[in-house]
C-alpha cells in the first residue's frame, strides 16, 4: 500500500520534533576527531552512533552516500543499516546523493532508492537538474507512485554554483528560476507540504526568484558552513514554515558522546523553530 506522501510525512515531523535536519558525514576528519579509524569499523561505529543517537530527536535526517560508497559494498551495507535505523526511529530520511541522468539510467536511480522494495530506500533523494529539469522526471514520477520525495538543486553556497545557476535563459529567467518554477508545478495539488523540494543555500544572496514552491526548502551550509538563523531570516523571509535547516558537522563534532549530539542537535533545532515561532 503506498504511504502518504513525502511532503505530508515531513510537515508532520518538522511540526512535532522542530525543523532540523541532522546530517551523517562520515568523512575521514570526524571519523578521527571521535578518536575512530579511517576504516570499515571507524564507518560503522560512526554511523551508527549517530543514527541511533539522532534518529528518535529530529525531523530529518540526511546522510551523505559518498562518505559510505568510499569504503564500497561494505560502505554501502553501512549506509543500508544507517537508513534502516534513522527511519525506525520515525525520521524522515533524505539521502544526499546528487543523481541526475537520462532515460533508463534515470529510472535506475529512482528504482535504488525511491522503490519500498529496495535494499537502500529512503524517503527523499537529492538530485541535480542540469541536464535538462525533464530529465528527472522518472525520479519525480517513481516518488509520486511510492510516496517519496526529490529535493532539487536550485541555489546551492559553493563559489561555482552561480555560473551555471545565475545565468539566463533566452526568456530572461534564471536557470535556478525554472528550476523553482518546475518545483512549484510539480507540486501543484498538493494538500499540505508538497513533495518536491529544492536545495537553497544558506549563504546566497536574497534571490531574485520566488522560492514559494509549495514544497520543502532544504538549506545546508548552517553552522560549519557559516550559515546562521539571521542568514535563514534574511533569505526566506515568508517561507520560514518551509525551511528545513541542515546541519552537519556543527552537530557532528559534539559526538561521539550520544548524550552530546542529542543535545547539539536540540539546541540547533530551538534557534531555528524560534525563527518560525
Amino acid at each position: 500500500m503506498t504511504q502518504h506522501p513525502f511532503g505530508a510525512r515531513l510537515r508532520a515531523a518538522m511540526d512535532t520534533r522542530g525543523p532540523l535536519c541532522a546530517g551523517i558525514d562520515p568523512h575521514a576528519a570526524l571519523l578521527r576527531a571521535w578518536g575512530l579509524e579511517d576504516d570499515l569499523a571507524g564507518l560503522e561505529r560512526f554511523a551508527l552512533t549517530a543514527a541511533e543517537a539522532l534518529g528518535p530527536e529530529v525531523a530529518a535526517v540526511k546522510p551523505q552516500s559518498a562518505f559510505f560508497e568510499r569504503f564500497g559494498s561494505a560502505g554501502i551495507a553501512v549506509l543500508e543499516r544507517t537508513v534502516a535505523v534513522c527511519r525506525e526511529a520515525g525520521a524522515q530520511v533524505v539521502l544526499d546523493v546528487k543523481r541526475g541522468d537520462i532515460g533508463s539510467t534515470a529510472q535506475g536511480y529512482a528504482d535504488a532508492y525511491l522503490d519500498p522494495s529496495s535494499p537502500l530506500a529512503v524517503d527523499a533523494i537529492t538530485a541535480s537538474p542540469y541536464l535538462g529539469f525533464g530529465s528527472l522526471d522518472p525520479m519525480l514520477e517513481t516518488a509520486r507512485r511510492h510516496g517519496a520525495g526529490v529535493f532539487v538543486l536550485a541555489l546551492t553556497s559553493n563559489p561555482e554554483g552561480p555560473q551555471f545557476q545565475h545565468a539566463r535563459t533566452a526568456d530572461g529567467r534564471t536557470v535556478a528560476g525554472t528550476v523553482l518554477d518546475s518545483l512549484r508545478e510539480a507540486n501543484e495539488g498538493a494538500t499540505s507540504l508538497g513533495s518536491f523540494g529544492a536545495v537553497v543555500g544558506a549563504t546566497i544572496e536574497v534571490p531574485d526568484a520566488s522560492l514559494a514552491i509549495g514544497g520543502p526548502l532544504l538549506v545546508p551550509g548552517i553552522g560549519a558552513q557559516g550559515g546562521t538563523a539571521d542568514d535563514v531570516r534574511r533569505i526566506f523571509g515568508d517561507v520560514l514554515d518551509q525551511v528545513l535547516p541542515s546541519s552537519s558537522r556543527e552537530i557532528l563534532g559534539a559526538g561521539p558522546d550520544a548524550a552530546a549530539l542529542r543535545a547539539a542537535a536540540a539546541q540547533a533545532n530551538e534557534a531555528f523553530a524560534a525563527l518560525v515561532g
